[in-house]
């Protein structure tokens, strides 16, 4: 059961926020998963991150979550053929997106699926999993009943954190009052201090000491669900990085959903225990992540914390401490992803994860 809206941690996002739009296919009105039979939609399409081209087969931009889309079209993006359209059937699309950041999420991708579903020489977990047998005192052993069974569940988390650093009057950085631009003091200030912030790679230091200044509970809540969900507690983010010429730092953390699915160790097959079986508490915390399938959550809060940083451009040596404030946004989502992904599509995640 969801939490009230006075105390859930995470607020979902409106679900008129849907990053896609294309010609409505008449049996599936979703604009995020349009038909591949439609003729009048792009098949192929080449992302061109900030220098970086990402060719792109459509079906393989629909499996990555819907939190990654709106980052990638935050504007939105007609995925239909325009009439005078001539050519081939692709086209070029400039994203203001990191491209290792993307990079980053392909390979997690790749690596899931093929572990997952397995590969041409190698069975996966898919395959030892449609051995347990469904228990009619158990409806989450039950394949139609529980998603968990047939599709790897990945969890998304990613934060966007917008900085201000806090000036000292009769400092060198400052503004110009005839221009209202700031010197090259205060610039210098304001990279270091994001270089500083982008070194605090801990994804749970900052909520946590949150919850320790207010008392929380519906974030502590937040926290031990996703620790026990996949998470540990001094994990760092698996990308993090300040954007080009603004002060915000974007990081992503991506973990397989601990489901309690139970394999057998390579020592209990030897004394002849091939099948799976459920840990039904921990399958139990698994289902309250399914609240967040295709249903981006985002929660937001300020933070205050002390970077250390040179005291100014000439300084070697002198070190002073600057005052930052954070607005940070946390995206949640989980994500299913099919076995109808294809062993093409697999090629083309490994080959856009080692360009």
């Amino acid at each position: 059961m969801a939490l009230p809206a006075s105390s859930n941690p995470i607020t979902s996002v409106a679900p008129s926020s849907s990053p896609i739009t294309s010609v409505q296919p008449p049996t599936y009105s979703s604009p995020l998963y349009p038909q591949s039979t439609n003729p009048q939609l792009l098949t192929r399409l080449n992302l061109d991150l900030r220098g970086q081209m990402f060719p792109v087969e459509r079906e393989t931009l629909m499996l990555l979550p819907e939190s990654v889309l709106l980052g990638l079209f935050p504007q939105g993006l007609i995925l239909s053929k325009p009439a005078s359209w001539e050519g081939a059937d692709d086209g070029v699309f400039t994203v203001d997106f990191d491209p290792d950041c993307f990079r980053y999420i392909l390979s997690f991708w790749s690596t899931a699926q093929s572990t997952f579903y397995g590969t041409p020489t190698s069975p996966g977990l898919f395959h030892a999993q449609q051995n347990i047998p469904i228990n009619p005192n158990d409806p989450t052993s039950d394949q139609s009943q529980n998603p968990l069974l047939s599709k790897q569940a990945i969890i998304v988390l990613r934060e966007e954190l917008e900085y201000f650093s806090i000036t000292k009057p009769g400092g060198l950085a400052k503004t110009d009052l005839k221009t209202g631009l700031p010197n090259e003091e205060l610039r210098a200030l304001k990279r270091n201090c994001g270089k500083a912030l982008e070194n605090k790679k801990s994804i749970f230091a900052a909520l946590e000491r949150n919850v320790s200044s207010v008392g929380n509970a519906a974030e502590a809540h937040l926290i031990d669900m996703l620790c026990m969900s996949g998470f540990s507690r001094d994990d760092s983010w698996g990308f993090r990085a300040c954007e080009p010429s603004r002060n915000v730092i974007t990081s992503m953390a991506l973990v397989l959903l601990k489901t309690g699915i139970m394999h057998p160790t390579s020592e209990e097959q030897k004394e002849g225990h091939h099948i799976p079986w459920i840990d039904a508490q921990q399958m139990s915390t698994a289902q309250k992540l399914l609240l967040f399938w295709r249903k981006p959550a985002r929660k937001c809060w300020w933070d205050g914390v002390e970077v250390q940083i040179p005291a100014s451009t000439t300084s070697k040596d002198e070190m002073i401490n600057v005052k930052v404030w954070a607005r940070r946004v946390w995206t949640l989502e989980l994500s299913l992803v099919s076995f109808a992904f294809s062993i093409k599509q697999r090629s083309e995640l490994t080959e856009l994860t080692i360009r």
